[in-house]
């Protein structure tokens, strides 16, 4: 049984899928971008999303959506921090940081957040990885590159996070704290989006847990011609594929309707029905 620690929690990856509920603190995200940037409409989303079954929350200071304005550090940590100090006053869980910043991410620990989200997988920044392995946080490497071109995606995309790992590993990082994410969105056409979907279950050869991240996406919207606002179905697709598939956690904008099919998935499957 593979358990991964994250904050004060041990999650059981072999066996369930769990769900890290996404919390934009920004003007510009791609989905909710405004909705919940003041701590009062953030705590309240955080209580909701917990209530409707969210075993982490991901707290983000910067889109990452394409064409988004990067901000820089101090802009970025001003933003979270006070979000992130209220959840941990007002709630018991695990609460993850989206940032490829060390400076910002120092901030995050020091305010009580418990694993890094990080886009670029370590590569970003030198002075993440042994900044995670002080603070003995939890991390998920996403899969990442500046230019989209492939020789062979699946094994291209293997190696580079296998690259991560070692980035990790080397710099003290335990296994049990590693998360993997394909990157689903980032440095890939839609068609590509499509098949790293579909052969998702292939990473899990790396030995690590892995998270799916789809949510709301443009490859959904290329498929069913919808905007941004009507890609629920889609993405609720996606989740039933990424149970399938093994993954252990999915990063979602709607956790209800997350929550409700994982369960009804793992149900057909005959597996844990509470998810």
């Amino acid at each position: 049984m593979h358990i991964m620690i994250i904050g004060n929690r041990q999650f059981d990856t072999d066996h369930n899928t769990y769900i890290m509920g996404i919390l934009n603190v920004t003007p510009d995200s791609f989905f909710d971008g405004g909705a919940h940037d003041q701590l009062t409409a953030a705590l309240q989303h955080t209580a909701r999303m917990i209530e409707e079954g969210a075993d982490i929350i991901d707290v983000g200071g910067e889109s990452t959506r394409p064409g988004h304005t990067p901000v820089g550090a101090a802009e970025e940590a001003a933003r979270i921090l006070p979000v992130i100090k209220a959840i941990r006053r007002e709630f018991d869980i695990p609460i993850s940081v989206d940032t490829h910043k060390a400076e910002v991410a120092k901030a995050a620990f020091d305010a009580g957040a418990d694993m890094l989200n990080d886009i670029w997988g370590l590569k970003d920044d030198p002075q993440l990885a042994p900044l995670v392995a002080s603070y003995q946080a939890a991390c998920c490497l996403m899969h990442n590159r500046k230019q989209a071109v492939y020789e062979d995606l699946i094994a291209d995309v293997k190696k580079d996070l296998k690259a991560s790992v070692e980035i990790a590993l080397g710099a003290g990082i335990a296994k049990e704290k590693i998360l993997l994410d394909p990157g689903i969105g980032f440095a890939k056409d839609p068609a590509q989006n499509l098949q790293m979907t579909k052969e998702v279950g292939k990473l899990k050869s790396l030995g690590y847990p892995l998270l799916y991240a789809s949510s709301n996406k443009s490859f959904i919207g290329a498929v069913l011609e919808t905007d941004v606002n009507d890609r629920l179905a889609g993405t609720l697709a996606t989740t039933v594929w990424a149970v399938l598939s093994g993954c252990a956690f999915v990063r979602v904008h709607q956790v209800k309707e997350n929550k409700q099919v994982i369960q009804m998935t793992k149900a057909i499957l005959g597996g844990n029905t509470n998810g």
